[in-house]
């Protein structure tokens, strides 16, 4: 059974028709040790809940019972969808489902709406039971239930790692700047900046106001804060420098030329631009007209 094609930028909605007697529908609760997977089985009242290990297989074999409970009530079935919201598990399970001939989707979590008025129970059981319905009511293709989010091949996803890791290593080199600068403010030193190449080598002719040495053991942190820093630092100029030799191998290949392109704009940067070709081709609007005008 092929899964249906999506138009891009069209995730609010299913573009299939749905029949109940005929489609089986799950969504699944995932978490690090477990997955809570709920279903509606069709010519079966009740609504079944199984608790399973994170396991592809064993999901497919729960599915497939399911099945053989719809067969034996009368339905045949003919379609099989799943759906779980995005989070650490990324994108590899509905890949994988989509191998097996199974509609898998992966849900927005802030698209499915909640009760603000009071605060509310939260348990994997009832996060089934709220997927469940914002899921049914998407394929019906009923508006304002939630949207999903397009799922990427490993190749895209892999293309995103050197801009992910960059904006990682760019926090930890603020985290560790503050964190220095706050340790020289509590000395009263102001005017020294941790940043500088030769900031090690300088620490030795520090003084306090009251014209003291730096005690041992906060020379001893701020140097190894310094070694986390230059480290940081060096990482962030290979990733650049690896991304920029890539991004010349690449030449004119369709999937570059884009980021080549919003280069030339006076004030995008090489991140800018590698972000925006990622919304484009997951098919996601937000780029001004200028930008478009450029590319098309």
């Amino acid at each position: 059974m092929e899964c249906p094609v999506q138009k891009l930028n069209d995730l609010s909605r299913c573009l299939t028709r749905l029949e109940p007697d005929s489609t089986l529908i799950c969504v699944i609760e995932l978490s690090l040790k477990s997955w809570l997977v709920a279903g509606i089985v069709p010519g079966v009242e009740r609504h079944p809940l199984k608790k399973l290990a994170p396991e592809g297989n064993q999901l497919k074999e729960l599915l497939r019972r399911w099945g053989d409970e719809a067969y034996r009530a009368g339905r045949r079935i003919s379609r099989i969808t799943v759906a779980f919201e995005a989070g650490r598990d990324g994108f590899w399970l509905a890949r994988w489902l989509r191998t097996q001939g199974i509609e898998a989707y992966v849900i927005h979590p802030s698209s499915v709406a909640v009760s603000r008025e009071h605060r509310r129970a939260k348990t994997d059981r009832l996060d089934t039971e709220l997927l469940k319905r914002a899921f049914l009511g998407w394929l019906r293709g009923e508006p304002g239930h939630c949207s999903m989010a397009a799922i990427p091949t490993l190749e895209e996803e892999d293309a995103r790692r050197p801009s992910r890791e960059r904006e990682h290593l760019v926090g930890e080199r603020v985290r560790i700047t503050n964190r220095l600068k706050a340790t020289f403010a509590r000395l009263g030193i102001r005017d020294f900046k941790p940043v500088q190449r030769n900031a090690a080598d300088r620490l030795e002719a520090l003084r306090t106001p009251e014209g003291m040495r730096l005690s041992p053991n906060t020379m001893a942190e701020l140097r190894r804060d310094m070694t986390r820093l230059r480290l940081v630092v060096e990482q962030i100029k290979e990733i650049e420098v690896a991304r920029l030799r890539a991004l010349e191998v690449a030449g004119c290949q369709n999937s570059q030329s884009m980021v080549r392109m919003l280069v030339r704009v006076t004030g995008i940067g090489i991140e800018t631009a590698a972000c925006w070709r990622m919304r484009f081709c997951r098919g996601i609007s937000g780029i001004g007209a200028r930008s478009r005008a450029m590319l098309g």
